[in-house]
């Protein structure tokens, strides 16, 4: 699935996706399932100023578990919209 081609913007780098606020599986992670909460810039390090600008670097995927816990990313091409 390409998903950047009918993206459209919502501010700060985020474009839209199909599949933001559904559970998803995600492939790259040995099929570990989670709500996809963002579609964001990969950002490579952390940065304790504001951010002044976009990075120009590939969107990731953010996906939270369901029960809550620790959020992690993975590659938008991995992930499917769960059955």
């Amino acid at each position: 699935m390409n998903s950047t081609t009918t993206a459209r913007a919502l501010g700060l780098g985020h474009p839209s996706h199909p599949l933001l606020g559904r559970r998803v599986i995600d492939h790259a992670h040995d099929g570990r399932i989670g709500v996809f909460r963002a579609f964001a810039p990969d950002v490579n390090a952390p940065r304790l100023g504001p951010v002044l600008r976009v990075p120009d670097t590939p969107p990731v995927a953010w996906l939270s578990p369901e029960g809550g816990g620790v959020e992690w990313t993975t590659v938008p091409d991995a992930i499917e919209a769960l059955k």
